[in-house]
């Protein structure tokens, strides 16, 4: 396809014109196919003589279970070839945009960070840094019962170095932290690079995203869109009923009170509804999970081989130049010699209003004033008016805002690492766009059109909302 042309066929007078590259990450056993419709919206958005596109590959497939931090690596050295083989072709690069759909979005991050080390974000302008239902604040689900344990303790277990990252069961080096926090720490090569980009966004999925979960796309420790049929919000205009406009109020509102009838209508028409799914789930439980888990223990092994295999000294030759520091007071001599040298189901449980306090006091970054999320009224009393006071913004787009910043929802039984990762992100600032995929329950795939499929259409609007509203050349 085009993109793929981007790379591998001769400049023309006209490609050389094009200044700004653009590089799209895949996500976790994803493969370049899967940005197929974001590539292809954004050339036809912009010529050739505007964009040039990099589809990264070189994490394709079962790769990915190798860790964010070797993933980013493989990803800052594709985007430094890229960017050599263009200027050998005669092509001036100035600007430099990142997209990131899923685990894509962390590994960007890390190879941002990178890049950022080596001095590149100082040659070059960085412009926009989007992710898609990326899981900024891991995949642990906030759950403090059986099944939070058992998904919090086996999941990390099943996809090698990247699952015990997103799980943040892992060290990151010396630092005795894990790597998610480590990548948001404020003083890190990592924030630093993301603070240096004109704009910045992320798209949530508000359901049906099993993979990740709102709050941690959305970089919040609250989830307004827990209950739907009791909150009223809006839409942006002209992307209905799919982009919900983030700062407009959102409203917690009085149900009604259905009937018998009315009660016993809606369980029949969900369990036929559910029917289909249910005996697919049932199918996967007894056969797919076997195959799954014995698939884990060979893809945990080989990716462990590759780890070792990337550590060992031939390796080491080319990814050595990235082992820098990752703390800004460390690195500012790396960057220097660079300079010399050649010029990223379950309904959650809610802390307490006392909890909330003592949780996010035990966080590790300073915290900012908030409005203090809390539960010390109890959802049904939450949801049995609607006053003044119960409307919110619904989110800040200040940088300073954290999350949504409505103390009408309790804060999730996040841990104190989580929270810090909220603050840092929020404090750097990003543009956030709840999304609400309504024709299909794989809305993880669905909110970039991650295949061509039935009920995926929602996902144009998605990605014409960016290139719209979001995405600068």
């Amino acid at each position: 396809m085009e993109m793929e042309l981007d790379n591998g066929r001769a400049p023309t007078e006209t490609s050389r014109k094009a200044d700004h590259l653009c590089v799209l990450v895949h996500g976790l056993w994803g493969n370049p196919s899967h940005l197929d419709f974001i590539a292809t919206s954004l050339r036809d958005r912009y010529n050739e003589d505007r964009l040039h596109i990099l589809v990264a590959k070189r994490n394709s497939g079962n790769y990915t279970y190798d860790g964010i931090e070797l993933g980013g690596e493989r990803l800052a050295h594709e985007v430094e070839e890229t960017l050599a083989n263009l200027a050998e072709e005669g092509h001036n690069i100035r600007k430099l945009s990142f997209v990131g759909y899923s685990l894509g979005g962390l590994v960007a991050r890390y190879a941002l960070g990178l890049l950022y080390a080596r001095g590149w974000l100082d040659k070059l302008e960085p412009v926009n840094f989007t992710t898609f239902v990326s899981p900024h604040v891991g995949v642990r689900l906030p759950l403090k019962g059986t099944w939070g344990f058992l998904w919090n303790n086996v999941g990390p277990r099943t996809i090698s170095m990247s699952g015990k990252q997103l799980f943040m069961i892992d060290t990151f080096r010396d630092s005795g932290r894990p790597l998610l926090s480590v990548l948001a720490d404020p003083d890190s090569i990592f924030i630093k690079a993301l603070k240096t980009f004109k704009h910045r966004c992320v798209y949530a999925n508000i359901v049906n995203d099993r993979s990740t979960i709102f709050y941690t796309t959305a970089i919040s420790a609250i989830n307004p869109f827990e209950d739907l049929e009791n909150v009223q919000f809006d839409y942006v205009a002209g992307y209905e009923p799919v982009i919900i406009d983030a700062t407009k109020p959102v409203a917690v509102v009085k149900p009604e009170r259905p009937s018998f009838l009315e009660q016993l209508q809606r369980q029949v028409i969900s369990f036929f509804t559910n029917l289909p799914f249910q005996a697919l789930f049932t199918a996967f439980v007894i056969i797919g999970v076997p195959l799954f888990l014995l698939n884990a223990v060979v893809q945990n092994f080989r990716s462990q081989r590759r780890i070792r295999r990337h550590e060992a000294a031939h390796s080491r030759k080319i990814f050595d130049r990235y082992r820098v520091p990752v703390i800004v007071e460390e690195v500012q001599q790396v960057v220097e010699e660079v300079f010399e040298s050649a010029g990223a189901r379950q309904k959650p449980d809610h802390l307490s209003s006392a909890t909330t306090t003592t949780t996010r006091a035990a966080s590790d970054t300073p915290k900012r004033h908030r409005g203090g999320a809390t539960t010390s009224s109890s959802a049904t009393d939450l949801e049995s008016k609607l006053e003044e006071d119960d409307i919110e913004p619904l989110l800040r787009r200040s940088s300073t805002a954290s999350s949504f910043g409505s103390e009408k929802f309790p804060t999730l039984a996040l841990t104190p690492a989580q929270f810090s990762i909220i603050d840092s992100l929020n404090s750097v600032g990003f543009h956030k766009f709840p999304v609400w995929i309504h024709n299909h329950r794989h809305s993880h795939a669905a909110i970039i059109i991650r295949v061509q499929k039935r009920g995926f259409d929602e996902g144009k609007v998605v990605v014409k909302h960016w290139l719209d509203q979001e995405f600068e050349i």
